[in-house]
């Protein structure tokens, strides 16, 4: 009765609070974007819808840790590596999202977050885009993209209120490599301490990547762009270790198998936290298939991509290309406009 209770709250407050505070911006290619945000118990989420004409089917964005909307709706290049252009000019909405404690997100004490702060959220979101959000013609169809942390986030929400009509999880996998994890968690300090977060007023709570760690966390050296990881420094992102633990348990078995909609899973083939040792999940699309498909019904109808080449940030790699267009592929199969 309580999770009841609250997720009613949370969707009445959703929906009150961006029928009033649209706040519109310019177009951006064939969309109209608007930026609000979106009430939740510790305070607000930043959220930026953008919808083609008559687009009936939105995608939700949601970064992970250690990045912000930026992730998905990337300045360089946009035409290369901007996620959600691509999808918009596929004739696809959009709703990116930052978590809580990033962004344009209230930044509650650090310690306090964990995953269910974002998939509790994420529910109520996907509730209100099926009402009209923000002012807007109501969706038929709406599919959660997630990328690592937020993957987990996105089968926890999905395999417990089954409301979505499908799921994408980046940077994700069953086959979590413990020990580099670990290796890219050591690479974190308090974001106290960055230079890119001097003077912002955070609390201990939070962490950021040390200057100069990203390329060794998060790319593979033979396929990004150096301006895009010197870019990716300066719009890095801070989290709280507690996010982890709850999310992490997405990645065991049993949660996944309760997802009963179609299902893609995007792993670059050097991602050095979701490819197993020696990165042997990821070496093609049918290895990584045939290593996740136990965790799924056949419901899912899961299907697999491996970017080559790629580290674990799939939208910045040189040839995201290719990953945009297996996302549409796969949306144009199962879901639709």
């Amino acid at each position: 009765m309580r999770a009841s209770v609250r997720t009613l709250a949370l969707f009445a407050a959703i929906a009150l609070t961006c029928l009033v505070a649209g706040v519109a911006r310019a177009d951006t290619g064939p969309a109209t974007c608007r930026s609000f945000p979106i009430t939740v118990p510790q305070g607000h989420l930043g959220a930026t819808l953008c919808a083609p004409a008559a687009a009936k089917t939105v995608m939700v964005l949601m970064s992970g840790s250690n990045y912000n909307g930026t992730y998905w709706d990337f300045d360089y290049q946009p035409q290369t590596y901007n996620f959600r252009e691509a999808m918009n000019r596929a004739g696809y909405a959009t709703l990116v999202v930052d978590r809580l404690g990033n962004g344009s997100s209230t930044h509650p004490p650090g310690l306090s977050l964990n995953a269910e702060d974002t998939s509790e959220p994420l529910h109520g979101i996907v509730q209100s885009l099926r009402h009209g959000l923000a002012g807007a013609a109501p969706f038929a169809k709406v599919v959660t993209v997630g990328h690592s942390l937020s993957s987990g986030t996105s089968v926890m929400e999905a395999s417990k209120y089954h409301d979505v009509d499908a799921v994408a999880l980046t940077g994700y996998s069953h086959a979590l490599n413990i020990s580099e994890t670990l290796g890219v968690i050591s690479t974190y300090h308090r974001a106290v301490d960055d230079p890119v977060f001097a003077g912002h007023g955070l609390d201990a709570g939070y962490l950021t990547t040390r200057p100069g760690s990203r390329m060794h966390d998060f790319f593979a050296p033979g396929d990004v762009d150096p301006a895009v990881v010197a870019l990716d420094e300066k719009t890095k992102e801070v989290f709280s270790l507690t996010e982890y633990p709850d999310s992490l348990m997405s990645t065991l078995p049993g949660m996944s198998g309760l997802i009963d909609v179609p299902v893609l899973i995007v792993d670059g083939s050097l991602d050095r936290l979701s490819c197993g040792a020696g990165y042997s999940v990821c070496a093609s699309a049918a290895t990584l298939h045939a290593a996740e498909a136990p965790y799924f019904a056949p419901a899912a109808k899961l299907q697999t991509f491996v970017l080559p080449g790629s580290g674990h940030s799939v939208n910045l790699a040189r040839n995201t290309g290719a990953y945009h267009a297996a996302v549409l592929n796969w949306l144009n199969s199962t879901v639709g406009h």
